[in-house]
């Protein structure tokens, strides 16, 4: 059977435009000789649609694009994730649904029955799991439609006592189909391709998967979808991060394949390449689907502001990158050079603008209070608010987006001025850890210097009083960060991290940092999502919560 796989990037809740791009992707599968195209989970609709399920005019518009594109299904079959009515009246209003088209009309509807409601997912919130199992027939095959989950192991989502595919397989399937929406994180496209293996060799079937590309907000999806045989081994697999359609026969050699080997999953990075190709993703869709194209951000010579400001011009070009150098008394001429260097090696626009008057003036209206007092962290905050009003005032006279350039490990341990540097429309970095923010910027370097060696190797530092550097305040960030990755995307409590070797007065330090600034995160912008547990929708923590494991 020749099957084409449509890996495409959809706009949540832009039907013109997403049933344009079904319909043309149809009628290119058609002519290239394809009897099936494969598209997303809930691709009519975007991933994911959140609260917008909850309007009936939204899933009444979903239905019409369904039969619009139903009708121009002849001589060639389809399935398209998108949501669908629950009529049965008991449980949630609605199904998600793959929907089979052929011969001009809607033919059979599949619905998910493993939904995930943990991390990112919150898909019991709106759909209802189906329990009813069975397979599609098409030009005398008979293919088994799972929905993402669907396919994952039991073990990953307790709640469930029936596995879709056990039931399924019972009607004798050839093919398995999986429509996913799987944002990226990492390591996940090796997770993906491990899951496919178990499947494929369990069930003794080949396994098409199709995967969203793209960014929506802080989700980033990757693409990668694949084709393997009964073996598990990956015969066909998509770009990454870009569209594709892509024509696969599945033939004799898909069968009686032997054994993939076992897929090795390390647990943190494993491929800055990736961490940076998403992040440049996040970028463009972020301005792209919300109709802006220039971006500003504040310009230190530090290494945050330098790999932000090296992503956002690979994302949006450097003509539409603007950084403000916004020196204070207490900035070096070396970072102000650092800064200088590398917009000019970007190409991207840069101003200059000191906050020393504006700083002065506030001290001069805040001396009546101050007056007798140690300078401390309300003077510094002052010069990053100052720094955020400056920045914003040049967001809103042209036109900008401010970029966020704090990192995971600042954001950790609320290392950083709310209404100051914490300020923006996007995080960029917010789910990066400043030792992988170094490997980023050697990422950037690998060809020639674009952000400024002395930028790399000079001891990180807000400048905002003298002789500051980030080690005054904080432990070492290849201690902080090993303990955090632990804390954050492992869930290891004080007891487990001092088992593993970590100082107890580090521990009780570092966790009650983290904890103790809850409500600062609750507060920044969204944060692309490049890591199994991010800060913001996938980690969900009460403000007020005494527990420090």
């Amino acid at each position: 059977m020749k099957i084409a796989l449509a890996q495409l990037n959809y706009h949540i809740g832009d039907f013109a435009g997403n049933t344009e791009k079904i319909i043309r992707t149809i009628r290119q599968s058609a002519q290239s000789g394809a009897e099936l195209v494969v598209f997303a989970e809930l691709a009519m609709t975007g991933y994911p649609p959140r609260d917008f399920l909850e309007f009936d005019d939204f899933i009444t518009k979903t239905e019409e694009a369904i039969h619009t594109i139903a009708a121009g299904c002849n001589g060639i079959a389809a399935i398209i994730g998108a949501p669908s009515r629950n009529l049965t009246g008991k449980g949630k209003p609605l199904f998600n649904t793959a929907w089979f088209l052929n011969d001009g009309k809607v033919q059979n509807l599949t619905h998910k029955s493993l939904l995930p409601n943990y991390d990112v997912f919150d898909e019991y919130r709106y759909f209802e799991p189906s329990a009813d199992f069975g397979v599609i027939h098409l030009h005398g095959k008979k293919l088994a439609i799972t929905i993402c989950e669907d396919i994952w192991n039991i073990n990953e989502i307790p709640m469930y006592d029936r596995i879709p595919l056990d039931e399924i397989i019972r009607e004798s399937p050839d093919l398995i189909i999986n429509i996913a929406a799987s944002p990226f994180h990492y390591n996940q496209g090796l997770i993906r391709r491990q899951v496919l293996r178990e499947n494929a060799l369990k069930y003794k079937l080949p396994v098409v998967y199709v995967n969203h590309v793209g960014a929506q907000t802080e989700l980033i999806f990757d693409g990668a979808s694949m084709v393997c045989d009964d073996g598990g081994n990956i015969r066909k697999s998509l770009k990454i991060f870009d569209e594709e359609l892509c024509l696969v026969d599945i033939d004799d050699s898909f069968y009686g394949a032997k054994p993939a080997d076992e897929i090795v999953v390390p647990e943190t990075v494993s491929d800055i390449s990736l961490v940076h190709d998403a992040l440049v993703t996040g970028i463009r869709d972020y301005f792209g689907k919300m109709g802006f194209s220039k971006a500003i951000l504040g310009l230190s010579g530090g290494i945050d502001s330098a790999v932000t400001m090296a992503l956002a011009a690979k994302a949006l070009g450097p003509e539409n990158v603007r950084g403000i150098l916004l020196p204070s008394e207490f900035s070096s001429d070396h970072s102000i050079g650092d800064a200088r260097r590398l917009a000019l090696n970007l190409g991207c626009p840069h101003d200059l603008i000191s906050i020393r008057e504006a700083y002065s003036a506030l001290e001069h209206s805040l001396d009546p209070f101050f007056s007798g007092l140690p300078f401390g962290l309300a003077e510094e905050n002052l010069q990053a608010r100052v720094r955020a009003v400056l920045l914003m005032a040049m967001s809103n006279k042209f036109g900008y987006i401010l970029l966020n350039t704090s990192n995971k490990s600042e954001a950790a341990v609320g290392y950083g001025t709310l209404y100051g540097d914490m300020c923006g429309g996007l995080s960029v970095l917010g789910d990066v850890y400043k030792t992988d923010v170094y490997k980023l910027a050697a990422y950037i370097n690998r060809e020639n210097e674009v952000i400024p060696v002395n930028t790399i190797v000079k001891p990180p530092s807000a400048e905002l009083r003298p002789g500051q550097k980030d080690s005054d305040s904080l432990p070492e960030y290849e201690l902080l960060d090993r303990l955090l990755y632990q804390y954050i995307e492992k869930r290891r409590g004080p007891r487990e991290l001092e088992e593993m070797g970590f100082d107890p007065a580090l521990v009780s330090r570092v966790l009650r940092m983290v904890n103790s600034n809850e409500w600062k995160r609750y507060q920044t912008p969204p944060i692309l999502r490049v890591s199994p547990k991010a800060f913001g929708m996938g980690r969900r923590m009460p403000i007020v919560g005494k527990y420090l494991g």
